[in-house]
């Protein structure tokens, strides 16, 4: 691989399994909006439900393979409960404020692997970020009210509270 492209190369490990997405907000004090999860419908036989840049975006690709994403289903108060704890310690062992988005795989024994941390997720209106925060009352102005509220107030003790 290093010398066919000519640069560093990562491998994973696929791990079978549910593809989930915890969403956060805030600096000190964490929110956990609801978990979120893609979903693959129609996956042509042989293939993986991995959220590849094509699942993500093309949204032709998206229709003809049953890809949607939405609030993650029959997920226990406990599980849920578990993911958000693990998903803040990392959040904050990274350093991160503001708001982000943790990719997740939940595998088929319940064991929960962070797979990507996005400190930037996508906010438009709709995205699931956003969405996410609505199904737990925010509605999209005060969405963004809030993370410019945090930007500007990062640092400051008075979020530490």
């Amino acid at each position: 691989m290093h010398r066919s492209i000519g640069t560093d190369a990562i491998a994973e490990e696929y791990i079978a399994g549910r593809e989930l997405t915890q969403s956060l907000l805030g600096n000190w004090r964490l929110q956990a909006f609801p978990l979120w999860e893609l979903v693959f419908r129609n996956l042509p036989e042989g293939s993986l439900p991995i959220a590849t840049a094509r699942a993500k975006f093309d949204r032709a690709y998206q229709a003809r393979i049953g890809i949607d994403s939405g609030p993650a289903s029959e997920i226990p108060a406990a599980a849920a409960e578990r993911i958000a704890r693990i998903c803040k310690r990392a959040y904050r062992a990274l350093g991160l404020a503001g708001y982000a988005r943790l990719d997740l795989r939940l595998s088929e024994d319940g064991q929960i692997h962070v797979i990507e941390i996005n400190s930037t997720p996508d906010v438009k209106e709709g995205e699931d970020f956003a969405a996410s925060a609505a199904a737990a009352g925010i509605a999209y102005p005060q969405l963004i009210q809030r993370i410019l509220t945090l930007g500007i107030s990062h640092g400051r003790e008075q979020d530490r509270i």
